[in-house]
């Protein structure tokens, strides 16, 4: 059966980050099993080839991609869910699909107002995600109030799905989501465009010309990452591993691909005497994206929020890529035992860690082939969008019979 989906993302879609591709990813594999989808978002971010995206009145004072919790959301949430209802009057979906809380909210209404079944896209903790960012505080007089809230949204979704296990094992222990309306649906790859380097003469050429282009010396190992700058996805502790690693072993490079404000930490890295071993670009646009982490010897995941998912690491996973990661729950979720494991915040143990996956070369091709073969085996989209169908129709269905142990099946 197909469905018209009203996907609502409270976020500049797209900006080339983890969250902006698990959408763009979702929406491709639905779109590929015969699903019609329309996308309503803030008035700023790139259009995607093939996707219909319909976005919110133009605000001119915000042109920058809105990443993360701000005050400007106040009224680009009110112009979206203007936006939204627009929409849902024409297009009379089937399925309202919210990524985010925020959109949730806009979808709750949008539930009542049509009688249609809402499905929350979870990719974390509201309040930890204004937590995280420094937005607000546990003693501020706001954080009760937007826990009681988050909650209470979590209970009005038809079916919640989260992109990790350890996402929907805090949900259920919760008990803010209803029996029977609980599902993991982990992030996805494209292993077919995200693969190993296979040594081809113009896959080589590429490799040198991109290298020269970002100014890498042809006689370093590259460390790489690709994600958010911010504090809470531990890029100034990655910046300070990059000092105490190259202090050690000069010939390695981190290169450092993201957004927003990689001036900043440009700044922080000619501060700390590592310039000319950190390699800042900024923004990498995702169809490019595999060109650049093809670049890699090892790849880094240095989050530190302990509720959000991370996406970054099945890109890594695909590439055939050993990945150092923080010790928390999420990355062992998806890395399992093939990862190698830092202490959660630790710049010195991150650096050894590091070390190890670089000079250990049996114990890094081991690694790689490994979690090469766990990502397409356990994170392919086209899987994913099969098991979402599945999610959809319980969303559809008044009373489901299933209850919370199925969905846990497959817990890695």
């Amino acid at each position: 059966m197909s469905y018209t989906i009203l996907m609502i993302a409270s976020t500049s879609f797209f900006s080339d980050y983890g969250n902006h591709v698990r959408i763009w990813e979702e929406a491709r594999a639905l779109q590929r099993h015969g699903h019609k989808l329309i996308l309503a978002t803030y008035h700023n971010g790139d259009d995607m080839p093939g996707l219909d995206i319909r976005r919110s009145w133009d605000v001119p004072w915000i042109k920058r991609a809105v990443v993360g919790s701000s005050r400007h959301k106040l009224y680009l949430d009110v112009g979206l869910g203007w936006r939204a209802l627009r929409v849902a009057l024409g297009a009379r979906p089937d399925i309202i699909h919210a990524h985010t809380h925020e959109a949730a909210a806009i979808g709750v209404a949008l539930k009542r107002l049509f009688h249609r079944p809402l499905v929350l896209d979870y990719q974390g903790s509201m309040t930890s995600e204004m937590l995280d960012h420094g937005f607000i505080n546990r003693k501020s007089p706001f954080f009760a109030p937007l826990a009681r809230l988050e909650r209470w949204l979590n209970t009005q979704a038809d079916a919640v799905m989260t992109s990790t296990y350890n996402a929907a094992g805090l949900l259920q222990r919760d008990g803010s989501v209803r029996p029977g309306r609980l599902f993991a649906l982990p992030d996805g790859v494209d292993t077919t465009r995200f693969r190993p380097f296979d040594g081809s003469p113009e896959w080589t050429a590429q490799r040198e010309r991109l290298r020269a282009e970002l100014g890498i010396p042809p006689d370093r190992r590259i460390v790489v990452y690709i994600g958010l700058l911010a504090p809470y996805q531990g890029t100034n502790v990655l910046i300070d591993a990059a000092r105490i690693l190259t202090a050690r072993k000069p010939d390695t490079h981190f290169l450092i691909m993201g957004h927003p404000d990689p001036h900043s930490y440009r700044a922080y890295a000619a501060a700390l005497g590592v310039a000319d071993y950190v390699t800042l670009p900024g923004r990498i646009i995702y169809r490019d994206l595999h060109s650049y982490l093809a670049l890699g010897d090892v790849a880094v995941a240095p989050k530190m929020s302990l509720t959000e998912g991370n996406g970054k690491i099945s890109n890594y996973m695909a590439m055939g890529l050993p990945v150092v990661a923080f010790e928390t729950p999420v990355s062992r979720e998806i890395l399992g035992e093939h990862g190698i494991y830092a202490q959660l915040g630790s710049a010195e143990d991150l650096a050894a860690k590091l070390v190890r996956a670089l000079d250990d070369h049996e114990l890094a091709q081991r690694l790689a082939g490994a979690l090469r073969m766990r990502a397409v085996h356990d994170f392919s989209w086209d899987r994913a969008v099969r098991r979402l169908e599945e999610i959809y129709t319980i969303a559809r269905t008044p009373d489901p019979i299933a209850t919370t142990a199925p969905e846990m099946e497959g817990k890695r």
